[in-house]
């Protein structure tokens, strides 16, 4: 019988995707057969399956760190905020329904029973199961309606380890209270991880003696603060994205993802920002866009509301602008359909517009479908078939016009066909994942350090193999952190 062990912690963000992540590394490295699991994810970060499923990001990322292939058991239960229209509801991979928030938890009983088939699939397949709660447990005006915490913790009977996040204040109080406003669970907490921690650890000792003594449940670690770890946040909305700007020396080349109201898939420019001679800032200010070289306009949830955004800041105006001073403007799914001349929504997927204009930089038009496409895909770029790529599509929009920027291939329907458009220096694509691609990063990069009279660099860095250093690097630091031995008895192990 699979062993199990459930991570919980007292907030959202507080680092418990980080902390499955490695101790399924660890697991993986010492020969165990693990996955991960969460059953239910809400997060505008998501990545298609090989058979077309989407789930959340973070599970796809644990699973290449478990080493296992990702598939839709791992996360059954996906929730896409999706502004005023409510919750855009993912089941099994696939698009079930957008709900408000009452509609929603009257769906409870057949999302348990979704949530409890996906739990079997993956019992029946692995050794080991490390299951990922979501935000609080302790959330007890929710328990009767609970699927993703406690629920899937008591079905299991799965022991428990509570995280607790020092760095926003309070991790004695939050910690203690979480468990004592659970009582009836008393018996499936089995220890606490303090995470986030800046200082020295003796400092803690007798505050981490108090509660061991008020909780009867033991200290398994104490994580130090880590900063960088190289793992994409689950949050689109995060301050960490808000602010973010890559402080780099002499970097030539400065690249502005415009920083969209409903981002997704923000991860699709994480390779980018560890090139050694971009500078990346997300950003709606119009300094910054004024100043770059790039400009990128990612994906978006709620796509005509973010146009509307950019045309009520004028950044529309702005970036019409600079295509003419031959900034190179990129449009990514969402961005790609911003980009063109119109939106039409005859079925008011998105929007209640039937119609809008779009920044009309490419001499495209896209329509939108309530079904929605979800793909891995492969191909190359059509001016240089060198250059090959790889990703995945999730839209619901269809782009009409002179494509032909990448010829792909739909991997889990074997359709070969046109993506994308490049207009002089604008061009964009449906593609998420594309800057994974080493060499069509240098080949974006590269001509904007000729354009400086800069030599172009044949080669920086593997991105495949610079995300399993990241994994690797979090496994270790955690492990050293962690009573591990501990936590394997506490699993079963």
């Amino acid at each position: 019988m699979a062993k199990l062990l459930m991570i919980q912690g007292t907030s959202s963000n507080c680092g418990k995707s980080l902390i499955v992540n490695a101790l399924c590394r660890i697991a993986k490295n010492r020969g165990i057969k693990v996955a991960p699991f969460k059953a239910q994810n809400m997060s505008l970060q998501s990545f298609v399956t090989e058979d077309g499923g989407e789930i959340g990001l973070a599970q796809a990322i644990q699973a290449e760190a478990a080493g296992v292939v990702p598939n839709v058991h791992m996360n059954p239960v996906l929730l896409k905020p999706s502004g005023q229209q409510g919750i855009q509801i993912v089941v099994q991979g696939k698009l079930y329904k957008t709900l408000n928030s009452q509609e929603f938890h009257r769906e409870n009983k057949k999302l348990w029973d979704v949530v409890k088939y996906s739990i079997d699939c993956l019992l029946k397949k692995h050794d080991f199961l490390i299951i990922e709660g979501a935000g609080s447990p302790a959330e007890i005006n929710l328990l009767d309606r609970d699927i993703v915490n406690m629920a899937v913790a008591e079905y299991l009977k799965a022991p428990v380890i509570l995280v607790g996040d020092i760095d926003r204040g309070g991790v004695f109080a939050s910690l203690y209270g979480t468990v004592k406003l659970l009582e009836k669970y008393d018996n499936l907490f089995k220890g606490f991880i303090i995470n986030k921690f800046r200082g020295y650890v003796e400092i803690l000792l007798p505050g981490i003696k108090k509660l061991e003594e008020l909780i009867n449940k033991p200290c398994l670690g104490v994580v130090p603060y880590l900063g960088e770890t190289g793992i994409s946040d689950e949050d689109g909305v995060s301050m960490t994205l808000t602010n973010f700007v890559t402080q780099k020396v002499d970097a030539p080349i400065k690249i502005v993802v415009v920083r969209l109201r409903y981002i997704s898939n923000f991860n699709d420019f994480e390779p980018l920002r560890f090139e050694p001679d971009i500078e990346l800032i997300y950003s709606l200010r119009k300094e910054d866009l004024l100043t770059a070289d790039i400009i990128i306009i990612p994906g978006s949830k709620k796509t005509f509301e973010d146009l509307k955004l950019l045309k009520e800041l004028k950044i529309d105006e702005t970036l019409r602008k600079l295509a003419k001073n031959g900034v190179e403007i990129i449009g990514i799914c969402g961005g790609l359909q911003m980009l063109g001349e119109k939106l039409v929504d005859p079925y008011m997927v998105e929007s209640s517009l039937r119609e809008f204009d779009g920044i009309g930089l490419l001499p495209v038009e896209t329509v939108f479908y309530p079904e929605k496409i979800t793909t891995q895909v492969e191909g190359y770029l059509c001016s240089e078939p060198s250059i090959k790529i790889t990703g995945y599509e999730i839209h619901k929009g269809i782009t009409h016009g002179p494509l032909g920027l990448f010829k792909i291939t739909r991997t889990s329907i074997k359709q070969i066909l046109f993506d994308g458009i490049v207009c002089e220096n604008v061009w964009g694509t449906y593609i998420h994942g594309v800057f994974e691609s080493d060499s069509l990063r240098r080949w974006l990069i590269n001509r904007h350090r000729v354009k400086k009279g800069l030599s172009p660099i044949d080669y920086s860095f593997s991105w495949k193999k610079l995300k399993e250093s990241f994994i690797d690097n979090l496994a270790n630091t955690i492990e050293k952190n962690l009573n591990i031995n501990r936590v394997w008895e506490i699993a079963g192990l």
